[in-house]
């Protein structure tokens, strides 16, 4: 099967908790829940591309005791190819994530078998989309690449200004959070409006009040997809996910980013990144609902 587009980005398991509060400093909080899941911001992204029935090659880094494991033999089940770095003295990378009652998120992450990144040859791919991973791999595959998305994700305080201006350079699609954009602003010592005009293609996720894209000097406001939330963890890759496939199939960028809120909105009803994936047909049907007949004309 021919590869839609390269994934480059962390597997990981998630260690998800549930809180009534984030605690303030030298204080404690009980943990109500606590479950582990698959993910990972790459493993996550090809993840949801399969589920939507487009190819993907996954290239990350995990431990030794990941491949043949259970979340090894799920990415296989989806039809996911898994071009791994596997580091045998380093455990497979893990998110430690607590989320409160109001949804705000708090997040541990140890690299672990990710660390290897940095040391590891980068490969010529020519569509790929970054996710989070290490700053100076990412940027030596952007300058190979000829169609570059990126998510820089929490990882973002970790890049220098050189990285992310040789990534910019090379950038066809920006995905990142207003909290995200105000960072990449300050680093690069840019407006937004400065940073929008560089890169053709921008989306910024608002939460709750939904997404703006930007293309070609128009704005598009992409409201979400009301349902009822059990866990945000993972929204935001799902919405990559959608984008990506559907981008690959045809569609103009706004019916793009509109696929990204729907199969965001099937992530979030489920706790786990990858727990209520949907494949295409599901998500077209909500999407219909909410936005009409999916049409490579709008």
């Amino acid at each position: 099967m021919r590869t839609l587009i390269h994934v480059v980005g962390h597997t990981a398991y998630d260690q998800l908790f549930r809180v009534e509060r984030l605690p303030e400093r030298h204080t404690s909080s009980p943990i109500r829940l606590h479950h582990t899941y698959f993910g990972g911001g790459g493993a996550n992204v090809a993840a949801g591309i399969a589920r939507l029935g487009g190819s993907c090659t996954l290239i990350s880094a995990v431990g030794p005791d990941f491949p043949g494991g259970a979340y090894d033999r799920w990415l296989h089940s989806l039809g996911v190819v898994r071009d791994y770095f596997v580091v045998k003295d380093r455990c497979t990378p893990t998110a430690y994530i607590f989320t409160d009652d109001s949804g705000d998120q708090i997040t541990f992450f140890e690299w672990g078998a990710s660390e290897y990144f940095h040391h590891a040859e980068a490969p010529s791919l020519e569509k790929v989309h970054l996710a989070t991973a290490d700053p100076d791999f990412n940027a030596r595959v952007a300058r190979a690449g000829s169609f570059v998305s990126f998510d820089p994700g929490q990882d973002l305080p970790w890049y220098s200004r050189e990285q992310l201006e040789t990534i910019l350079d090379s950038l066809t699609l920006l995905f990142a959070n207003r909290h995200e954009v105000d960072r990449l602003c300050e680093i690069l010592g840019i407006t937004r409006d400065q940073l929008i005009e560089r890169i053709p293609v921008v989306v910024i996720t608002r939460d709750v009040q939904g997404s703006q894209l930007f293309e070609g000097g128009t704005s598009h406001s992409i409201p979400v997809v009301p349902v009822t939330l059990a866990d945000p963890t993972g929204a935001g890759d799902a919405y990559r996910a959608g984008f990506l496939t559907a981008y690959e199939r045809g569609y103009p960028p706004l019916a793009c980013a509109r696929v990204g809120t729907v199969t965001a909105s099937f992530v979030v009803e489920k706790v786990g990144c990858q727990t209520n994936l949907p494949e295409w047909p599901a998500m077209e049907e909500r999407y219909r609902l909410h936005f009409g007949e999916l049409s490579k004309d709008a």
